[in-house]
């Protein structure tokens, strides 16, 4: 999976679009892909609570959670083996 991209980048990515700038012209001057941009733009609507959809916070706190409860899950069956 390649490295993502710095969100103060992400951020000057999508003020362009933002301020109506089409994403077919800032794309290619950042050397980014339509689609990923696209996708960023998508995600700052949902944070600024434009459209519906899981935060980029609330997404954050997913993926805790999520590895949380893989590692207690592991606890409990090293636990059931050595009992």
């Amino acid at each position: 999976m390649p490295k993502p991209y710095p969100s103060e980048f992400r951020q000057r990515a999508v003020a362009p679009v933002r301020a109506g700038k089409p994403v077919t012209v800032v794309a290619p001057s950042l050397g980014i892909s339509e689609g990923c941009l696209r996708n960023w733009v998508r995600q700052d609507r949902i944070d600024h609570d434009e459209i519906a959809g899981t935060t980029t916070t609330e997404n954050a706190e997913l993926k805790a959670a999520r590895k949380r409860i893989r590692e207690l899950e592991r606890e409990v069956e090293i636990l059931r083996v050595a009992g």
